[in-house]
Order: structure tokens, then sequence, then C-alpha cells
């Protein structure tokens, strides 16, 4: 038997942040916690879903691409950035097994035969997991971005933990590019990552109801004019019935900037 892997929320940072010049040390902090998440694991996963923040549809929908390209999702960036490779395979089985509980549990899925790896994908993964070796599906937020539902779909897809499966939210628990840089913001945001910090640390039954009233925290809406960047956490949260723990945090571009480890 595998040992039961976590349930993580990680940012992904800005478009293709890791792999271009940092003079200032800008994401050196975040790309570390990226590099160490392998270490930090019970073991190698069997596989890993991914929920990206970039990614919405009608119904949670899992990629059951056998070998997926990369949707470089980004606009502006210097050209090498367009050139990135991050060959990870894809897993049709485990893409259908999610779409299966998520069916049982009374929820909409589809699966999507086509759809490449977007950047909350495979950037974070390229540096967390270069070797590019683990199977890799992604999966889709539900579109109504409802936060109680996406709980929901976390809680039909807990047994995957323990099968080997690393479920990963990959999105940004701050995510307001109008007021990034603006140090007004800073203030604000860290009154909101404290909420977020605390609820994401409650145990289960409280977790839940705190986090699908998310809007009624502290500057909720100053960090997220829209909320599919946080909405990841949900689906990771709703995987775990134990309490979570903050993983990482900074402040980046004036941003408070958290992850998350759900056991």
């Amino acid at each position: 038997m595998p040992d039961r892997q976590p349930s993580l929320f990680i940012p992904h940072g800005g478009g293709p942040c890791f792999f271009m010049p940092d003079p200032q040390g800008m994401w050196t902090r975040m790309e570390a916690y990226l590099r160490a998440l392998p270490a930090s694991l019970p073991e190698p996963p069997r596989a890993i879903l991914v929920i990206s923040g970039h990614w919405e549809a009608p119904a949670f929908t899992f990629s059951a691409v056998e070998s997926p390209s990369l949707i470089y999702d980004y606009y502006g960036f210097p050209p090498e950035t367009y050139q990135l490779t991050w060959p990870a395979p894809g897993s049709p089985t485990l893409a259908k097994q999610a779409a299966d509980l998520i069916g049982e549990a009374g929820l909409p899925s589809a699966l999507d035969r086509e759809r490449g790896f977007d950047h909350g994908v495979f950037v974070p993964l390229k540096v967390a997991f270069p070797e590019a070796a683990i199977p890799v599906v992604q999966m889709s937020l539900h579109a109504s971005l409802d936060p109680a539902i996406q709980l929901a779909a976390g809680r039909a897809l807990a047994p995957l933990r323990d099968e080997g499966v690393l479920i990963l939210g990959s999105g940004m628990s701050f995510h307001n590019l109008r007021a990034m840089g603006d140090p007004r913001a800073e203030a604000p945001s860290r009154e909101f990552d404290a909420w977020l910090t605390a609820a994401a640390e409650a145990e289960a039954p409280e977790r839940s109801a705190l986090l699908a009233r998310w809007e009624s925290a502290p500057w909720a809406r100053l960090c997220h004019p829209r909320e599919e960047h946080l909405l990841p956490l949900m689906i990771a949260a709703g995987a775990s019935d134990a309490h979570g723990t903050h993983d990482y945090g900074e402040a980046v571009l004036g941003g408070m900037v958290s992850a998350f480890r759900f056991v």
C-alpha cells in the first residue's frame, strides 16, 4: 500500500516567473518552497492531480491525455518562456477514476481528451518535479465559482490520497493584478491572509464553513476581485478531515502569499 499523500494549496507565481532573470530575488523564496516540496512528501506520489486557477468548465473536467502539450497562457514575456518544455505523462486512467468519484458524489464531471497543461500546472511543477516523470492529470474548477461545490469535489476526491495520489491546488492566495505593487494593499492583504490562515488551520467542519463564506473575510474582494485563484484551495481543503498547516508565506509585490498543507 502506498503512503497517504497530503493535499496541498501552492502558489504558482506570476506567469513563467521562475524561468526568467530575477535580479531582485522577487521569486526566490517561492521557488525554494516549490523545489523543496518533493522532500516534504511521505514518498514520491504515484500520480499528481492538479487543480489550476486557469481552467473553468461547466462540469469538473479532467484532462485525459496520454502525452499532454503545454498551454503558454501568459502574455508579454520573453520569447524563450514560450519554448519551455515539461513532458510529464498524463493518465487517462486516473482522469476517469477521478471523474467517476465526482459523479458518484452527485456532482457534474467530464473528461477532456485534448487539453494540455496550462501554466498553473507546468510552471510550478517544472520547479518541483523537473524530471517530469510522475503522471499528472489536470482538473478544472466548476465554472459557477461556488466555493461549496469546490469543497464538495475535494471531499469526493479524498480516497485518491490513499492510493498515492497527490492532490495539488495551484493558485495564489492574493490575486489582484491591479493592486500588486501598490503599498496600500499590503496591510489589507495581511489581514486577509491572517483570516485565511486561521480558516485553513481550523478543524474540517469549521474550516469548510469558513471557506464557504470566504467573501465575508476582511478585504476579501480587494485580495480577490475574482476568486478563481483562491478556489483551488477549497478542493485541496475539502480532500482532508484534518486541520491544515501554513506551509509558506511572504509578501510578493505588496501582497501576502501563502501555501497550505492538509494531511
